[in-house]
């Protein structure tokens, strides 16, 4: 297995697939109610199929270029992941996202995992503009987008409509040359 330590309390980022599908699945069991409060993948994966479905779906985007997903690991469990949901070489952007099963939380995981998932975009891959969309529910989500460095730019006032209730979408990002010059960088 291919995985970056992310520290030493035995987090890693490791690449996940398709034929992790079942375990991708029990990870999302395990944080359903808690990952869905504001995150759709909860009702998007939700049987053997549709988890594997998924996981295919990031693989073809990262074949094409065009988006990933990384397992975040704790102690070898598959307890969250980062990806890039979309990512447009040529056009410098990309959006990155999360989530974390509920007892993973409070760790810094996310941040530490995000860190190495713009780095890569940004220094290996040339993007100029990494966002991160968010509810303007999702404090937690917030603060980690805080952490990395990048700034809010707008608030979609309800414009995201998740399980039946409009929410309030918040744009943060962060520009290369402040990436590069600032102190995520130092961290990265």
């Amino acid at each position: 297995m291919f995985a970056l330590s992310l520290g030493d309390d035995g987090a890693e980022l490791c690449p996940l697939q398709p034929w992790q599908a079942e375990e991708f699945l029990a990870h999302v069991d395990r944080g359903r109610e808690f990952i869905g409060r504001f995150n759709g993948l909860p009702d998007a994966v939700t049987d053997p199929e549709s988890s594997r479905a998924f996981l295919e779906a990031y693989a073809r985007k990262e074949a094409a270029d065009a988006g990933l997903i990384r397992a975040i690991r704790l102690d070898g469990t598959l307890v969250g992941a980062v990806i890039l949901r979309r990512l447009d070489v040529p056009q410098g952007t990309a959006e990155a996202g999360c989530w974390l099963e509920p007892d993973a939380v409070g760790r810094g995981l996310v941040t530490r995992a995000a860190r190495h998932l713009i780095d890569w975009a940004i220094r290996e891959r040339g993007v100029h503009r990494v966002e991160w969309w968010v509810s303007a529910g999702n404090a937690p989500s917030i603060a980690v987008a805080r952490r990395l460095g990048m700034r809010k730019e707008a608030v979609l006032r309800q414009s995201h409509l998740h399980r039946g209730e409009r929410h309030d979408e918040e744009i943060w990002a962060v520009l290369a040359p402040e990436w590069t010059a600032g102190p995520a960088a130092d961290a990265a």
